[in-house]
């Protein structure tokens, strides 16, 4: 697979501990190189790692959690050109699972904003959520 960028954002809200919420990314995905930059309410995660094998712990989850047809329904529905977005409930990922959300109202804390930009992005969805068992 061609070169893959991967950028996680999320505000980090006052009430929210900076490590918690890295926890909850680095409970998704692997190699993140991760900053916290100043916002007016709190701070903002940024999260980057380029390469397939960022993605591999959330692959696996996917699959663990048997939730590879919805992954891929959202993750076609958020396809446009080489990029894929999609958000990422924040609380469930600090708990070592995935559960997609819509950007405002469904993760109370703010969801995981992901982006994922690639050559073939259908090729990456059909890897990430495969048919397969």
């Amino acid at each position: 697979m061609d070169a893959i960028a991967i950028c996680v954002k999320t505000e980090v809200n006052f009430t929210e501990d900076e490590e918690k919420v890295k926890r909850a990314v680095t409970n998704i995905f692997d190699n993140m190189s991760i900053e916290f930059k100043p916002f007016f309410k709190g701070s903002v995660l940024v999260a980057e790692a380029e390469g397939q094998a960022a993605l591999a712990k959330f692959r696996r989850l996917l699959s663990l959690d048997r939730i590879r047809d919805a992954a891929r329904k959202v993750f076609f529905g958020g396809f446009r050109g080489k990029i894929i977005r999609f958000c990422l409930n924040k609380q469930v990922a600090f708990a070592g699972h995935v559960s997609f959300c819509e950007e405002v109202a469904e993760s109370p804390l703010g969801p995981l904003r992901v982006t994922i930009e690639c050559e073939d992005p259908r090729l990456l969805i059909d890897w990430l959520a495969s048919r397969r068992a």
